[in-house]
């Protein structure tokens, strides 16, 4: 009997041609229902007035065994996943990548509703993550996941988790020196500002050394704490013979500090602590502007953060949940439908039907027997098979995979490194100039040698030079981010405007990872016999059948009777009295002969009888064409891939030059191939999506992951590029060349500056009050300038 399809009220998926009703609602299964009463029983049902049809549907993967978080009820992983723990209340936090609305966050916000032992839960929108504050008495932390995936908000827990975050550390620290810097600087601003005003000379002494010494009190914290970075940088560059841009920051700095004691020691007046405490908080200020720029991003990830944090070990007793880290060889262990193999090992019992996707790229699963050896990184499609782990996690092939990511020495070179030289000939410059002007004023004016050599040091600190770059890369990454190109750290940019060569993977990087074409081979198919398919394959979870059945435009499918999946081979199913099978030539033919065909094929057969097959063909992102010819008039293309060569010919009008299409490469293959690139002295934007890509994305100049969600697992690369803004990759690149412009211009504005300056202060007839209040405000120039036009020309270019 056809059925009208119907609309889930709880996902808004489509619920297929029979819909569970509930409360005459109808739900396109019965998790959904589920959540749907849970929230009716405990009347939050506003959640469906915030936005309609809100709720996640739970995918086959993510259901859950009532096993399935036994592994946090051990104390080792509890006390690592935990913020915070004491008298029995303890809090945590949660990455959930399914919140994406306001509804979400409406009922995570209310879980103490649904359980009492909740006494506070938020959430933190742009991360994706729920702050959960709980009593353990009355839920465990096993108890609290299991309440969130009943509700269809899974979190993800993975073994990255259980390290703690060195970079907030770091981050806090920086934010302790910036309010530092920034108390003393504002107060040091008030006890100085009376000395600017006509008729200070007029304020009694014992005032003027009050605020002297309130100033000199303020200073020392910012001197020793807030810049003990740039002084611990200096001496670490002079040790190895180079001169680096942070010397003459700490000579200025010990200059104002030395000179300013003196006169507040001699009573010649309070010095200049408001400049020194100035200068320091407006160079932290710029670090923390770099720091901050899209920092919910980890770049920096371990194998750890795909793999799971526990594992079913099997015993002669009974299986029992154990850490990864405890896992060893010789273990033997079970892993389940959709569950991930965590270490190579070979099969113990069962056939497995492995998908690799996440490590080759590509998603048809492979067959697997009992004796088969078998790669960490695949993923189990089918039922529970038990392994005998063969290596230890650390020393499988998906970890060494992982760790090739070591950047040769060259790579590593960035702006920092321009700064420094030119810093070099700036300091001695400097330090001349304002030693010869000292020379000349001891001879021809004594009173005035001082005077003009600390005016020289203090109007001519490079602190414009040392800001230029966290605020023109800073406002470049801001702008990247917006238009959904998301960068490492400042460096990429320079990298990125460096590059003489673009290598392209194929597989999910210029092809869509979830999208192919498909075209039937063989009898036309009548509208029946499409409705007999697609009620078939509408009940498997693998990715062609998806394809399958999202490719048949039918709104009717019928009712199947004694349905099957069998791993590596197909599904079959009885429809309306109708067998019908659907999987590899083999299983539906019984043809075991090889064939030439490079093409994914889907064989069909009703009643026995072989009506055809499908083929796929992959689909190529929008903007493709029009994207690799813009490339190609600027830089040298290449593509490496690890598929057959039945796309050749599709992408050759595009390359034009069979040499640089390369197929049926391997990790180490591609790795090799763009470190060859590399010797020849070509910079390498290498542009992937997998993990098989990690080691050419780390050999490579600059690394980019094409991600169709920014929030999932990615490999160790140096950006992150959404999906859907793949056609605007050259002008991201062509920006980064409008930036290393803005850098230049604020090098010469600098310069511009500290010329004139220079110039009234060996003159002598510059006051050092006048010298520090210049000072600053040539950073305050600078960085206006170079902030104003990197956000000017982003209107323009990055359209």
């Amino acid at each position: 009997m056809k059925t009208e399809h119907q609309i889930c009220i709880h996902c808004g998926e489509d619920c297929g041609p029979a819909p569970i009703i509930w409360n005459d609602q109808p739900f396109c299964c019965n998790g959904c229902q589920t959540v749907y009463e849970l929230l009716n029983e405990k009347k939050l049902t506003q959640y469906y007035s915030i936005q309609a049809a809100p709720g996640v549907k739970l995918e086959n993967e993510h259901i859950q065994s009532e096993e399935k978080f036994a592994y946090l009820d051990l104390e080792e992983i509890k006390n690592k996943l935990l913020d915070f723990s004491d008298s029995g209340i303890s809090k945590i936090r949660f990455f959930i990548p399914a919140i994406h609305c306001a509804s979400c966050i409406w009922l995570l916000e209310n879980l103490h509703t649904l359980h009492n032992g909740v006494i506070q839960s938020s959430v933190n929108f742009p991360k994706k993550e729920v702050s959960i504050t709980f009593h353990e008495e009355k839920i465990s932390l096993r108890q609290l996941v299991e309440l969130l995936a009943s509700i269809h908000y899974v979190p993800e827990i993975s073994g990255q988790n259980l390290d703690k975050n060195p970079n907030r550390k770091a981050s806090n620290s920086l934010l302790i020196k910036i309010g530092i810097a920034g108390f003393s600087f504002l107060n040091a601003m008030l006890y100085h500002f009376p000395q600017y005003l006509p008729g200070s000379e007029n304020l009694e002494s014992g005032f003027r050394l009050v605020f002297g010494w309130l100033s000199f009190v303020l200073s020392l914290p910012v001197l020793f704490y807030c810049a003990n970075d740039y002084f611990l940088s200096a001496y670490k560059s002079l040790k190895k013979k180079i001169i680096s841009i942070d010397l003459p920051i700490a000579l200025g700095l010990i200059t104002l500090f030395v000179q300013s004691s003196f006169e507040l020691i001699s009573d010649q007046g309070i010095g200049y602590f408001d400049s020194l405490t100035g200068l320091v908080f407006f160079l932290l200020v710029g670090k923390w502007y770099q720091s901050i720029t899209y920092e919910a991003l980890t770049f920096e990830r371990t194998y750890k953060s795909y793999f799971p944090v526990a594992v079913t070990k099997i015993t002669d007793n009974k299986n029992t949940t154990i850490p990864l880290d405890e896992l060893k060889a010789g273990d033997r262990i079970l892993v389940r439908n959709q569950e991930l193999i965590p270490a190579d090992a070979t099969i113990a019992k069962g056939n497995a039907s492995i998908d690799y996707s996440f490590v080759t790229g590509e998603s048809i699963p492979v067959s697997k027997n009992t004796g088969d050896f078998v790669f960490a990184g695949g993923r189990q499609i089918g039922s529970a098979i038990e392994l005998l782990i063969q290596k230890e996690v650390e020393q499988s092939y998906l970890t060494q995979l992982w760790n090739q990511d070591q950047k040769t020495d060259h790579e590593s070179k960035s702006m920092s490194s321009v700064i420094n030289k030119v810093s070099q000939y700036f300091t001695i410059v400097i330090i001349s100039i304002a030693l010869g002007a000292a020379i000349y004023w001891n001879f021809a004016d004594p009173s005035k040698a001082l005077f003009a050599f600390t005016s020289v040091l203090i109007i001519a600190c490079p602190c414009a030079l040392a800001l230029t770059i966290p605020f023109t890369f800073g406002s470049t990454m801001r702008q990247f981010g917006r238009k959904g190109f998301y960068l490492k750290n400042s460096d990429v940019i320079e990298r990125l405007y460096k590059i003489k060569t673009v290598v392209f993977d194929k597989t999910g990087t210029i092809t869509h990872s979830q999208s192919t074409k498909v075209d039937f081979k063989g009898k036309k198919l009548n509208g029946e016999q499409l409705q007999l398919i697609k009620s078939v394959v509408f009940h498997s979870t693998h990715p062609l059948s998806k394809t399958i059945n999202n490719a048949i435009k039918t709104d009717h499918q019928f009712e199947v009777v004694n349905f099957k999946e069998i791993p590596s081979l197909g599904i079959t199913g009885m429809v309306n009295n109708q067998q019908v099978n659907i999987g590899s030539k083999y299983f539906v033919t019984g043809d075991q002969s090889e064939t030439k065909e490079l093409k994914t094929q889907v064989w069909i057969s009703i009643n026995n009888k072989t009506v055809g097959h499908y083929q796929f063909e992959n689909n190529y992102r929008e903007g493709l064409a029009e994207t690799i010819s813009q490339l190609k008039t600027r830089f040298e293309l290449h593509l490496i891939s690890g598929d057959n060569e039945s796309e050749r010919e599709n992408l050759l009008p595009l390359f034009h030059d069979h040499a640089k299409l390369n197929f049926n490469q391997s990790p180490t293959d591609k790795l090799e191939y763009v470190r060859n690139l590399q010797k020849n002295g070509e910079d390498v934007l290498m542009i992937g999506d997998g993990l098989n890509d990690a080691g050419a994305l780390s050999e490579s100049k600059v690394g980019v992951v094409i991600a169709d969600n920014i929030y999932n697992f990615t490999p160790a690369c140096d950006a992150i590029l959404k999906a859907d803004k793949f056609a605007s990759l050259q002008r991201f690149i062509q920006f980064s060349k409008t930036s290393m412009k803005i850098v230049w211009y604020s090098f010469l504005i600098s310069f511009l500056y500290n010329l004139v300056g220079i110039s009234f202060a060996v003159q002598g007839s510059l006051s050092p009050i006048i010298a520090a209040i210049l000072m600053p405000l040539s950073s305050v120039t600078v960085v206006a300038f170079a902030s104003f036009s990197v956000n000017l020309s982003s209107k323009n270019k990055l359209r």
